[in-house]
């Protein structure tokens, strides 16, 4: 059976594609998806799965389903073909998503032997799952073998129909980009100040994906490994009053909403238009407007911190810390200064993004707070691993084989204990804060697994980290991490040091990417974007993305530092 067919005009036009080129390259380095915070392509044509064949068997129509679910277009008809009247008509492809590692790893068996005379049979399949996405459209890393069955009975024209299909579809890892895109959702952190991205994945529905956005912010709830960390300004008495979040020319989106929200104040509305319109802007909305029934509501805007924009790398070289600018260091405050004061080896630096202040580990481990023109040890543990600073002036310490003993520590020096850190781990060796303060990040060995890891941070009414949320497995990794780094909001960077040394640009609810590293990469440094993340090989020479391959940028330095949140 001919499993996809192409709309001629995509045809067409990826035959002009291929014949306007003077040739195609066949070597050169591994190319990448696209980074984070670069602008998404939608597919040049849409592939649509073939309808059921005449006689095809049980087997067969099984496969055309499963196959079928590529096509999304007016709620997956060609998919409900392969079912039974009934069963087209109950069967709910939302209500997830499995992804598997390839249509040609699926293992499709009929129950029995099937002749002329059989009226039903069960049609079995494994799948080789690695990942899910819920109703809801979180995604969740899922490895291992999904087994399901399927119920498949002869139609009155003698034609194999599925008659019991489990809701939901199944897409292969390279498929399921082409069908789904992602929307970060954006709730608020507890103080209210900062904007916390969660990733869901929906269908790429231009005229209602506004619609299914909104409502997700307005009546859903955050991840749930998330939710500790976060909150959102609409109550749940709050919902959608319409079924229809319509965009103008203007690109301003009306959301009507129930009259419950008019018992609001004046700040919840501000961060209700301000949730909505940091969610819908990826979208090219450029305004919200309130309204119930039609008639809009006066609903201002909120003051939020938005992330400092990239502020070029640091280094420690020769002629000091700083960031390099031509020839020359640039002094990063006051921090560059009380940082040539100290004789000792330096290991990490991670900076304070006003430049106030700075986290400083030697060689020997020991760590330190350079602020104020005075340093200031901040942790005496053996084997502590690189300190992570967050956006409340706190230093985040841990010993490498005691992951549950995360210390954080203020410019008072008074440690303080963060309960709940980790559990099920033996070990760590990486640990980075977000910028938003909201959630953090590690890596982590559970059952002798390595493993990226992120969780949501509870904080005090002071703004003091307390505990962690529930540890949430984002990767798997095939060999020790060299460091860690995030990738604007919603992404991490793991330098994965191997016999090839790897970097994984993983989304924190969504797939990752990887490609290859320089040879002897020993440390990393994050960015906004995945272009501006920056590596340093054991030959002292700083490397930068450049589309699919790693540069060297003229730099040579002895240490690369970090900023805070990044």
């Amino acid at each position: 059976m001919k499993r996809l067919r192409l709309l001629a005009a995509g045809i067409l036009a990826a035959t002009l594609l291929l014949t306007s080129c003077a040739g195609l390259p066949t070597s050169g380095p591994v190319s990448v998806g696209r980074g984070m915070g670069d602008e998404p392509s939608d597919p040049d044509f849409t592939q649509i799965a073939a309808s059921p064949e005449k006689g095809a068997s049980p087997a067969q129509i099984v496969q055309g389903f499963l196959d079928a679910a590529i096509t999304p277009t007016d709620n997956w008809e060609i998919a409900r073909k392969y079912l039974t009247e009934k069963a087209a008509q109950t069967w709910r492809p939302l209500a997830g998503v499995t992804i598997d590692s390839s249509a040609g790893s699926r293992q499709i068996t009929p129950g029995h032997d099937v002749d002329d005379k059989s009226k039903n049979v069960d049609v079995d399949v494994q799948l080789d799952q690695v990942a899910n996405v819920d109703d809801q459209g979180v995604y969740t890393p899922l490895r291992g073998p999904s087994p399901t069955t399927f119920e498949v009975i002869r139609d009155q024209n003698g034609e194999w129909r599925i008659s019991q299909a489990p809701d939901g579809i199944v897409l292969d890892e390279a498929l399921f980009p082409q069908v789904f895109d992602s929307y970060a959702l954006q709730f608020f952190d507890r103080s209210w100040t900062h904007l916390v991205p969660d990733v869901r994945w929906f269908p790429r529905r231009l005229k209602s994906i506004a619609t299914t956005v909104a409502g997700k912010v307005i009546g859903g709830k955050p991840a749930a490994w998330l939710a500790p960390g976060v909150r959102s300004a609409f109550s749940d008495d709050v919902t959608l009053a319409s079924s229809t979040v319509t965009v103008t020319a203007e690109a301003v989106a009306k959301v009507d909403l129930t009259p419950a929200v008019l018992s609001q104040d004046s700040a919840t509305l501000a961060r209700m238009r301000t949730q909505l319109e940091a969610s819908l802007a990826p979208l090219g909305v450029g305004e919200v407007q309130l309204t119930v029934d039609g008639q809009p509501l006066d609903a201002g805007k909120a003051s939020v911190d938005t992330q400092s924009p990239d502020s070029g790398m640091l280094v420690l070289t020769k002629s000091g810390f700083g960031t390099p600018v031509g020839d020359e260091i640039s002094a990063v405050g006051d921090v560059t200064a009380q940082i040539g004061k100290i004789l000792d080896p330096l290991a990490s630096v991670d900076v304070a993004v006003n430049d106030s202040r700075a986290a400083v580990q030697l060689r020997d481990g020991r760590v330190y707070l350079v602020h104020d023109g005075d340093t200031t040890e901040l942790d005496t543990r053996k084997s502590l691993i690189a300190p992570s600073l967050d956006i409340y002036g706190y230093t985040w310490t841990v010993p490498r084989d005691d992951p549950h003993a995360v210390k954080v520590t203020g410019a008072d020096a008074a440690p303080a204990d963060v309960e709940n850190a980790w559990r099920d781990a033996s070990a760590i060796s990486q640990l980075r804060v977000s910028a938003d303060g909201a959630r953090v990040a590690a890596v982590v060995t559970v059952g002798g697994q390595r493993r990226a890891v992120v969780a949501a941070v509870v904080r005090d009414d002071k703004g003091i980290p307390v505990q962690l949320g529930t540890m949430e497995t984002v990767a798997r990794l095939s060999g020790p991490a060299q460091g860690l780094a995030w990738v604007g909001g919603d992404a991490i960077a793991v330098l994965v040091s191997a016999e090839s040394p790897q970097v994984i640009i993983q989304t924190i609810g969504g797939p990752g990417e990887s490609s290859s590293a320089p040879t002897g990469s020993m440390a990393i440094a994050g960015a906004q974007t995945s272009s501006g993340v920056r590596i340093l090989g054991s030959n002292g020479v700083v490397y930068a993305r450049r589309g699919s391959i790693w540069q060297a940028t003229g730099v040579e330095a002895e240490l690369l530092g970090t900023r805070a949140g990044q």
